[in-house]
């Protein structure tokens, strides 16, 4: 699975389980190269898949995630909600890769891939699909309001758990501060006050929004 923004920089924010097999019968199969995705609002995503059929020619293959009733899958590139943002890139090894660009949480769901031959009965799409979770980025000021002379903790939360344990950028009123996993104030004073905001480090541009923190001048 190889994950890039629209600048088309590599990315390691992709939370990886365990290969996932779909075995049909009779030499039918769906391979999906990875089982769950994590990454980020506004990025772009690959979701691959290859497969097998006993014979025949493939004349259609597609990726879905929705069903009208039975034996009618929605072609994702046919789907109003990604409209324009939907890619397909196959190979001669019978690969296949659906790429999403400028993701958005709503897109978070299970992708499946569906291919149909020119044999009477023959198509099959494979269990369970891809998990896509897409993620923004939200600072989390603990406690939101301090005293002069408290610790804050400020945090970079996601609703998922992006992989390889990503490095923060930290910006204070819009310029950049330090890069951790989170931000500790200790102590903190009315100079530390101001509006907070993070990103991902080779994702500098998907920042989330600005959180303020207050801090109160301890009573005399």
């Amino acid at each position: 699975m190889v994950l890039r923004t629209a600048g088309g920089r590599l990315s390691l924010l992709v939370f990886l389980w365990s290969v996932a097999v779909v075995l049909g019968q009779y030499g039918w199969s769906v391979t999906y190269t990875t089982r769950s995705i994590c990454t980020l609002k506004g990025s772009t995503v690959n979701l691959s898949s290859s497969y097998t059929y006993p014979s025949g020619t493939v004349t259609s293959t597609f990726w879905f995630i929705k069903t009208f009733d039975v034996e009618n899958y929605v072609n994702l590139r046919n789907d109003s909600d990604y409209n324009g943002r939907v890619t397909y890139h196959s190979d001669k090894t019978n690969g296949h890769t659906l790429t999403i660009t400028d993701l958005r949480e709503s897109d978070s769901a299970t992708y499946k891939f569906r291919f149909i031959t020119d044999q009477t009965g023959g198509k099959y799409f494979g269990n369970p699909g891809v998990t896509l979770s897409v993620t923004g980025l939200l600072v989390k000021v603990t406690p939101p309001t301090v005293t002069e002379g408290q610790k804050v903790t400020l945090t970079c939360s996601t609703t998922c758990t992006l992989g390889d344990n990503p490095t923060y950028v930290w910006y204070k009123n819009g310029h950049v501060t330090t890069k951790s996993t989170s931000l500790f104030l200790n102590p903190v004073s009315s100079e530390d006050a101001g509006r907070f905001s993070c990103s991902v480090e080779g994702h500098e541009d998907l920042h989330s929004v600005e959180e303020t923190l207050t801090v109160t001048c301890e009573d005399v």
